[in-house]
């Protein structure tokens, strides 16, 4: 897969941070890159950005993955012009304010569970059947978190075990077909995401994004 013309590499969360990294690295390789996010100008300027690397235009697709019906319907839209899918980044993440456990509100707990796991799980659902369509087999990749965990991120910790236990148990079960399932663990990063559970923090000490995606690309393309 280092050769990506005529690929279908579909990215969550690609207006910013990893997601956004590594939307820009598939398509500046060839990919065709079908970018999800809420934001439509975080969207828009990823397109600008991998069209200026000299890749094809995205597909720009600003949605909600807590939206069960549009997931159903993206599914049906990417097997309607590609007819598979050959690469899944899963890079969108729900970062809940941090509190101590009895302290969780349901509003905080349900918008963690249903961006973090449920999502992850409809996802699957939906994009499954066109990873199996890939030639030689598509690859889906996820993003453990090892270090927002302990006191107080009970609820992000919590959300991001459930959705790590669906994806562990899908890994499994795709032994007998030609899909990778992979679980990549990123270094600390100067996100939104961390700003928000460690204010304060000197963002100097933390690895950029893009770095982080040009480490592990090549693993994500299944070059490593």
């Amino acid at each position: 897969m280092t050769d990506l013309k005529g690929r279908a590499a579909l990215v969550t969360g690609a207006s910013r941070g990893l997601g956004r990294a590594f939307a820009e690295m598939l398509g500046a390789r060839g990919a065709e890159v079908i970018a999800i996010a809420r934001t439509v100008g975080g969207l828009e300027e990823l397109d600008d950005a991998i069209r200026a690397a000299g890749g094809p235009q995205a597909t720009l697709v600003p949605l909600d993955i807590t939206d069960d019906p549009a997931i159903e319907r993206l599914g049906a839209a990417i097997h309607g012009r590609w007819g598979k899918l050959d690469l899944w980044v899963h890079a969108a993440v729900n970062d809940p304010p941090l509190a101590p456990a009895e302290h969780a509100t349901d509003k905080d707990w349900d918008k963690a569970m249903a961006v973090n796991a449920r999502a992850t799980q409809r996802l699957i659902r939906s994009l499954d059947p066109l990873l199996r369509l890939a030639p030689g087999g598509g690859r889906a990749v996820f993003f453990d978190d090892l270090h927002n965990t302990g006191p107080f991120h009970g609820t992000y910790a919590a959300s991001k075990a459930a959705a790590r236990a669906i994806t562990t148990a899908w890994e499994v079960e795709t032994t007998r077909f030609p899909v990778e399932i992979l679980h990549l663990a990123p270094p600390p990063m100067p996100s939104a995401l961390r700003a928000r559970f460690r204010p304060g923090e000197d963002r100097a000490k933390l690895t950029p994004a893009r770095e982080v995606a040009a480490e592990l690309l090549p693993a994500v393309l299944g070059a490593a």
